[in-house]
């Protein structure tokens, strides 16, 4: 019986027609709706970020003109006690603004989440303060806390100065920075507490969990993605504190409230040095990172356990 003959292969089916250029087109259209990102983010924070790593190498002035000195500003920088002092009271901000304000921020959206009534009208009081601009607050809390006629003063009796005070002038800000700040932490919390599954409290009550138990069993484990984020959000924002100690202390007493951004000003633009301006602010870049990628760390291996 003869066989019949092998058929050729089939050949391959060619795209449709225009397929190719629909394709290239559909590139172009993501292209072109994301260059206007790309343009501003290399023109206005990659572009800057390598002129200051650049300029940190030079001795410079205000103007940007300066000669090549190599690591000279860094030497400058790490033995000159000033810059210690500032670092130290930056460090000491952190503490005295970001787990107290993230404490606070979770207490205060707990109680709001249990009134009946009024809860808006609380919560809205609590954010307004977040939306004013930081020269209204300082200057409420500058005559709130003014030692001759100061509210505060007046009702308590007290005689400090509360923003000249080499002791208490550091917490004084951070106390305003907490009262200014926190509602932004409670509308956070607020947020992750009701994204929590009501049925899981149910199961638990059934279980005859109750009070704290709930809490530190269903609440805070649940939460702690919330609580991560912002102790991360509040690190890096005290971290590049200037602000309100600009207007309220402007460094003093004795330098008791210098933090690293407010040294760096006073090098850049009263006394023109921004090659030694720019390397204070290589050197806070660098802790900022090195600090928020230990927290990082350190947040999600709690977040594990």
């Amino acid at each position: 019986m003869i066989s019949p003959p092998a058929r050729p292969p089939a050949a391959p089916v060619p795209p449709p027609p225009g397929r190719a250029s629909q394709v290239r087109q559909k590139y172009l259209t993501a292209a072109l709706l994301v260059l206007p990102f790309v343009a501003l983010y290399l023109l206005f924070l990659i572009y800057p970020t390598l002129r200051v790593l650049q300029l940190s190498f030079t001795n410079a002035d205000l103007s940007g003109n300066g000669a090549y000195v190599g690591v000279q500003n860094y030497t400058r920088l790490f033995g000159e006690p000033t810059f210690w002092t500032a670092l130290l009271n930056t460090l000491l901000f952190i503490l005295l603004t970001a787990v107290p304000n993230t404490l606070i921020g979770l207490g205060l959206a707990l109680l709001i989440l249990r009134l009946n009534r009024l809860k808006n009208l609380v919560l809205a009081a609590f954010f307004l303060p977040y939306v004013l601009p930081v020269s209204v607050v300082t200057n409420v809390w500058n005559w709130v806390l003014d030692s001759n006629f100061g509210l505060f003063n007046f009702l308590t009796g007290s005689t400090v100065t509360w923003f000249q005070d080499p002791v208490w002038a550091l917490p004084s800000v951070a106390f305003v920075t907490i009262w200014w700040t926190v509602g932004f932490n409670i509308l956070l919390f607020i947020a992750g507490l009701r994204n929590i599954s009501p049925e899981i409290y149910e199961a638990a009550a059934l279980d005859g969990a109750a009070g704290w138990r709930l809490f530190w069993s269903i609440t805070w484990p649940n939460l702690w993605p919330v609580t991560s984020l912002i102790l991360l959000l509040q690190l890096i924002a005290q971290f590049k504190i200037f602000d309100q100690i600009y207007l309220l202390t402007q460094g003093g007493p004795f330098d008791k409230t210098l933090v690293l951004l407010l040294y760096a000003y006073r090098e850049g633009f009263q006394q023109q040095h921004g090659g030694y301006s720019s390397t204070i602010g290589v050197v806070l870049m660098a802790v900022i990172l090195l600090v928020s990628a230990i927290q990082f760390r350190l947040l999600n291996r709690g977040e594990r356990s």
